[in-house]
This record gives C-alpha cells, sequence and structure tokens, in this order.
C-alpha cells in the first residue's frame, strides 16, 4: 500500500547544543562537556521522528544566515529531504545544560528573528505550493516574532480539501486556534499543562480530558484533538468517539522531544493507512521511548515495537 505524502514545516527552527557540567552554579566558568549538536524545532523534530521509525516526510524549514546552513546540512546528513523557506535574519539555536550532580537538566531557548507581513504571505504560498493532494502537512513547534497568532488558521484555510492539517502549537497561537473563529486543522495536539489552561481547571482525570478534547470537536475546533497527559498517556476526540491510551512504563531520562515523537509516530501510521486507534497507540509508545532516551535523541524504533503492546487503548 502506497504511502501518504508528509511535509513537515518548522517556522521556528534551531540547532540544540545539549552538554553537561559538574554543578550549575553561578559566579565561576563552567566547564562543559563535549556538547552534542542536533537539529531542533517542532517541524525537524518530527521528520527526524519519522525518519527514525523507518518513514520518509519532507521537511520545509524557515532558516536564514550561517546557522540555517548549518541546520539544513545536519538533517540532510540525516538522510531528511528538505525544502529551504527563505526567513529573515539568522536562525537561533538552544543550549540544554544538565547539572551531572543533581540530573537536572536546564533549558535555555533564544527567540527567532523578526519576521514581517511580506514573510508571512510568502510561507503561506510556499506550504501550499509544496503540499501534496491528499497528504498531511504537520505544523510544529513555536512561531517566531512578527508572525501573527492567527498563522495556523490561515494555513488552514490555503489547504482546505486538499490536505490534512495537523498542528502542535502553544501559547497566543493554540489560544487563538480554540476560539474556532476561522478555518480549522484537521487534528490539533496539546499537552497537559496547556490544556489545563485553557480549560481553566485541572484536568487531573482521564475522563475530564476525553470531555474537554470533546467539547473542542463538537465546538469546530478540530476534526481530531489530542491531549497528552505526561505518564498517563494520551486521550483522543474525534467525531466516532473518545480514547485513551496508556503510556508505557519506562525510567525518564528527557521530556525533550517526547511530543515530536508522538506527533511523528501518529502521523507516519496515518500515512500508512492505519487508523486512529492504531495511530494515537503507536504515538504514545514513541512518546514513551522518547523520555528514555537522553537529552535530543527522541525515539529509537527498536523501543518503540517493544513499548507498543503496552500501549493499549480504552473506550472513554
Amino acid at each position: 500500500m502506497p504511502v501518504t505524502d508528509i511535509l513537515t514545516v518548522t517556522l521556528n527552527p534551531t540547532i540544540d547544543l545539549s552538554t553537561s557540567v559538574a554543578a550549575v552554579v553561578a559566579g565561576p566558568k563552567l566547564r562543559c562537556a563535549v556538547p552534542e549538536i542536533d537539529p531542533g524545532g517542532g517541524g525537524t523534530n518530527v521528520s527526524r521522528a519519522i525518519s527514525f521509525l523507518g518513514g520518509t516526510s519532507r521537511a520545509m524549514v524557515a532558516v536564514g544566515g550561517a546557522t540555517g546552513d548549518r541546520l539544513l546540512t545536519l538533517l540532510n546528513t540525516q538522510g531528511i529531504a528538505t525544502l529551504a523557506l527563505q526567513a529573515p535574519g539568522e536562525t537561533r539555536q538552544s543550549l540544554a545544560v544538565t547539572d551531572r550532580g543533581t540530573g537536572q537538566q536546564y533549558r535555555f531557548v533564544l527567540p527567532g528573528p523578526e519576521w514581517h507581513p511580506a514573510d508571512v504571505k510568502h510561507a503561506l504560498s510556499a506550504i501550499a505550493g509544496a503540499t501534496r493532494e491528499g497528504g498531511y502537512v504537520v505544523l510544529s513547534g513555536s512561531q517566531p516574532p512578527g508572525v501573527p497568532i492567527d498563522f495556523p488558521s490561515r494555513l488552514a484555510a490555503k489547504l482546505e480539501g486538499r490536505a490534512r492539517l495537523i498542528v502542535d502549537t502553544s501559547g497566543a497561537p493554540l489560544r487563538e486556534i480554540t476560539r474556532a473563529a476561522g478555518a480549522a486543522p484537521w487534528c490539533l495536539r496539546m499537552d497537559e499543562d496547556e490544556a489545563a489552561e485553557l480549560a481553566g481547571y485541572s484536568l487531573a482525570k482521564v475522563e475530564e480530558s476525553a470531555a474537554f478534547a470533546e467539547e473542542m470537536v463538537s465546538r469546530g475546533v478540530a476534526d481530531v484533538v489530542i491531549l497528552a497527559r505526561g505518564a498517563d498517556g494520551a486521550v483522543l476526540a474525534s467525531r466516532v468517539g473518545r480514547l485513551h491510551a496508556r503510556s508505557a512504563k519506562v525510567e525518564v531520562v528527557s521530556k525533550v522531544g517526547a511530543g515530536d515523537s508522538f506527533v511523528g509516530a501518529f502521523t507516519l501510521s496515518l500515512a500508512r493507512g492505519e487508523g486512529l486507534e492504531l495511530a494515537l497507540r503507536r504515538g504514545n509508545a514513541a512518546a514513551s521511548a522518547a523520555v528514555a532516551t537522553p537529552a535530543t535523541r527522541l525515539c529509537r524504533a527498536e523501543d518503540v515495537d517493544r513499548l507498543f503492546p503496552e500501549c493499549v487503548t480504552v473506550a472513554v
């Protein structure tokens, strides 16, 4: 069976530097270990996860300057097909430092360059032009300064009837989507803290998360809404029902990349012709696999296969 095309979109990518020190203290120079260097940003990590799981995707990445060139080189070295979207300024960098004494990780994330209306218009046209009929488009990660908060809705309107748009974002753009004031994505994913903030109360129980997701579907926020619940798995609501997938039991090493691994495995499963239930299980297995790996290493196929049987789904 042919696999449906997947295009990932990263408006605010980064080069991720990950290192460690004996102890994080103020004042003296902190001598760091040799850093690991990885391409970062929501969509790029989704494409990396898909690649690690044996799938293929095309990664559209907004890049600028020498750092942007280096980012594309890193992705191409990993065998990921890239589409460069010219962005203003210099692509950002991020730093994660682990305190070896306590095991705690400190993450420093720089802002992206300022975008202008012409950059936004160009990006919308470029994404629409690269989209293949009947495919999946994954818009994941933060937005650079200057990109309007309704960008996901504008993109959904551009792609309506041509492709299924999956959105994983946060902050003001996420709040704007949930207002359901514009064109809706096909699928919207968020984590437990974001969902609780939107709901205005703690979603302590699985049933509460499922009800909140279902309410968003009924309001037209998206056809499919997914709420991650950390160690408690994830819930999915659609027009045909509500599902809860349990997480596998693993030792948490780093939570970095768990959401992107979920989206990568979930989208790849759908692109291979599997239904929402299997896709939810595979996404949860990938998220569980990702938290068991250090820093920015995301999920590994062998771990996802091993953990998949534990990620059973039940109707809620």
